[in-house]
């Protein structure tokens, strides 16, 4: 028992937060953070109070027993952002907890957190969130990718295997080598075309040849010729200067739009609108489709690469991704980019 108080007075002494004790507006005990703030910046604890009480009466009543009000509102913890030093070069932004500790005795803690050493947790948090994000969705194309090898591609190579086979047979006619060798050559194109097509999905060389602009038209002219529906890119924006992420981010979710459009929207009309300005450029992806009830979709599918993802997939270059849709009267997909 005595080495666990030993250990709960180590924990408390050296936390990184400045943690005091009061019973009612007295100091009781404070932890060595608390105490250096104090001498640091000449700061009485009952200013700390008069803060907390007076945040807890804007809170929850015009009461002029403050302890009391938090305690009926049946809250034991509220947060108070506050800000230590203001007539300093560098003010401290911190977060002020207000914990009561026993309702009966009027004891409560205040404690003093950090907000830059907040956010900075909350940010390594996110960009965590968002790599597991992104490499979920390179998991998921290489996927997609195997699997389009082994049913398309590799049945595509064994069943031409399976026709030489047959061609080398002594035994079989002219003509059904003729019709062999045609059966043969048909397959190999279809496969051949099978892998083009792959190529193009994985990464278009006309996008390192020509930049993005050249591969969104042959990108738009391969899926209106496919789909029949049209679909116009407009726009004569610089995109050179762009680094090659960037332009297959913009590539991709161009794609991904365009697919979502065409599969589950029914479209009959998509532009592609690629903007620069003088700090940012954008693009767009318009369709006249029947819309959808975006938060319902803004999460992984499982399938491809989703509405999440592509948002991931900005935010980990530092863009910008919005979606807006409506019942009936289609979907923008926006993405944008600071340049310098």
């Amino acid at each position: 028992m005595l080495e666990t108080t030993q250990w709960i007075n180590d924990y408390f002494d050296e936390s990184s937060d400045a943690i005091m004790i009061f019973k009612d507006t007295e100091l009781i005990v404070s932890n060595h953070m608390a105490h250096e703030l104090q001498e640091e910046l000449h700061m009485n604890p009952k200013y700390l109070v008069e803060i907390a009480d007076s945040s807890v009466k804007q809170k929850f009543s015009s009461t002029d027993d403050c302890f009391n009000c938090i305690i009926q509102n049946k809250m034991k913890q509220i947060s108070i952002p506050i800000t230590l030093a203001k007539d300093m070069p560098h003010p401290l932004p911190y977060f002020m907890i207000y914990n009561v500790i026993d309702a009966e005795e009027h004891v409560f803690s205040l404690t003093l957190k950090n907000r830059g050493t907040i956010n900075r947790m909350d940010q390594l948090a996110q960009q965590r969130k968002l790599t597991q994000y992104v490499n979920r969705a390179y998991e998921d194309e290489r996927k997609r990718i195997s699997e389009d090898l082994h049913d398309s591609i590799a049945q595509g190579v064994y069943s031409a295997i399976m026709g030489v086979r047959r061609i080398g047979d002594q035994n079989i006619s002219q003509d059904e080598f003729n019709k062999l060798t045609e059966i043969v050559q048909s397959q190999l194109n279809d496969t051949l075309t099978e892998v083009k097509r792959m190529a193009l999905d994985v990464r278009p060389s006309v996008l390192d040849s020509f930049g993005l602009l050249a591969a969104l038209r042959v990108l738009a002219k391969r899926l209106q010729e496919n789909s029949g529906v049209t679909i116009d890119v407009i726009g004569n924006a610089d995109t050179s200067h762009l680094s090659n992420d960037i332009q297959s981010v913009f590539y991709r979710i161009a794609q991904e739009a365009i697919n979502n459009a065409l599969n589950h929207a029914n479209a009959d009309e998509i532009s592609i609108l690629v903007v620069s300005h003088d700090h940012f450029i954008t693009l767009e992806v318009i369709d006249d489709g029947e819309g959808f009830d975006v938060p319902a979709h803004q999460v992984f599918n499982g399938h491809s690469l989703g509405l999440m993802n592509m948002n991931e997939r900005v935010k980990a270059l530092n863009g910008a991704f919005n979606i807006k849709s409506t019942k009936n009267e289609g979907t923008t997909v926006t993405v944008k980019f600071p340049v310098a």
